[in-house]
């Protein structure tokens, strides 16, 4: 079948542009793993790049309006990447070349339990081997941080002075708008149906707008890996699952600037949200998997009373509006990193369970040499999609919220 230059439609309600008849690459996903893949790629001369997304960049897990970035985990290998991004997230403004919004305010890690304070000061020794400026500290030390808090339920808390969180959207347009500036070329809702596979290698990527030849693939689909890697019989263990966030909207007087703050038993987290307010999430645990990305106010019952718990205050404050967006789980909430034994030139960087976008310029570095054949700073082998299997152990991590 020869290969079509039929348009894909333009976000911008522009002319279509043509697909190209072959790339080098083609990165599927417009997330913040897959711009942050493009931008790498594009640095790095890598050839003609083309990243493919179904709906519009930051459409999917990428979305959410304020992502958190951290190096607190228990993980070495989490705690690489997470260093390792920090580091870039710090220094995006020179490069690529924008503004997150980037606050360091630290992470506060709230801990009610003697098992719990064990997990977290085993991690925090961890950490600190790895340079992160971690401590555990009092639950007075922790009221004095976020006076939101009622220190009486709490053992004890984690925190980090390094940590924050920056805008995800703003990330990812950043990455894409560099990448192409450096040649790399970018295609709005233009899915991928099918990958064409001849002798063990990838030969091209099938839209509904055209088919583009290539030897090399990268699935960054998200929530949808699991149907991109299908479509040239690599199995990603992939499941989507709803989360949802809410919004207080300005309050009067305005909070006090407050860490990222996380109770480590129910998930519910919250900080300052940019605009005189508070944004609260939590992780339902009655959400069954799936695809429903719409705000549900029922869910406010269990945040609520998770906020009771921890934040009182919190608990009654009104709630102007919120946001459900998806994670990408695997197994064991760590991601899925590498390139396909059997199949020639299939690289994936997915299932991070909600920790892709603070690890996005990591991983970025990582597939780019991956894809380049040069030693990654990491070996992320023990993040292979194949850990699942008979005789493969699952990857610890207990910082998991």
């Amino acid at each position: 079948m020869a290969p079509s230059t039929a348009s894909a439609p333009s976000a911008s309600g522009s002319p279509p542009e043509p697909l190209p008849q072959a790339a080098d690459v083609v990165i599927v996903g417009g997330g913040v793993i897959g711009a942050s893949i493009a931008f790498h790629l594009a640095e790095a001369g890598a050839g003609r790049v083309l990243l493919l997304e179904r709906e519009l960049p930051a459409s999917g897990s990428s979305g959410k309006p304020i992502g958190g970035v951290r190096a607190q985990f228990s993980d070495p290998l989490n705690i690489r990447l997470g260093l390792r991004s920090l580091d870039a997230w710090r220094d995006f403004t020179r490069r690529p070349g924008a503004d997150i919004g980037l606050e360091t305010v630290g992470y506060l890690f709230l801990l009610g339990s003697e098992r719990e304070l064990a997990t977290f000061t085993e991690g925090v020794e961890v950490q600190n081997a790895h340079g992160v400026p971690s401590r555990i500290i009092t639950p007075r030390e922790a009221h004095e941080l976020c006076p939101y808090l009622d220190p009486s339920g709490l053992v004890a808390a984690a925190f980090s002075p390094t940590d924050g969180y920056a805008l995800p959207r703003a990330a990812v347009t950043g990455y894409l708008d560099a990448a192409r500036r450096l040649g790399a070329t970018v295609r709005t809702r233009c899915p991928v149906t099918a990958i064409d596979t001849v002798d063990g290698a990838v030969r091209a990527v099938r839209t509904p707008h055209g088919t583009v030849r290539t030897s090399a693939v990268i699935c960054c689909a998200g929530a949808w890996s699991g149907a991109v890697g299908a479509m040239a019989g690599v199995d990603l263990p992939v499941t989507p699952l709803r989360r949802q966030i809410a919004f207080t909207g300005p309050l009067r007087p305005a909070p006090p600037r407050i860490p990222f703050t996380l109770d480590f038993d129910s998930t519910f987290y919250f900080h300052n949200d940019g605009a005189a307010g508070l944004l609260m999430g939590l992780s339902d645990p009655a959400q069954q998997p799936g695809f429903e990305r719409e705000f549900s106010r029922e869910w406010l019952t269990p945040c609520r009373a998770a906020a009771a718990r921890r934040a009182p205050e919190l608990a009654g404050l009104p709630v102007t509006g919120g946001w459900a967006g998806l994670y990408e789980l695997t197994p064991d909430r760590n991601a899925l990193i590498g390139e396909a034994g059997h199949l020639d030139r299939f690289l994936y960087a997915t299932g991070f369970s909600g920790h892709g976008f603070l690890q996005a310029p990591a991983v970025g570095e990582i597939v780019r040499d991956l894809y380049l054949h040069r030693e990654p700073f990491l070996d992320v082998g023990p993040l292979a999609a194949t850990r699942f299997g008979a005789g493969h152990t699952a990857r610890p991590e207990a910082h998991i919220i």
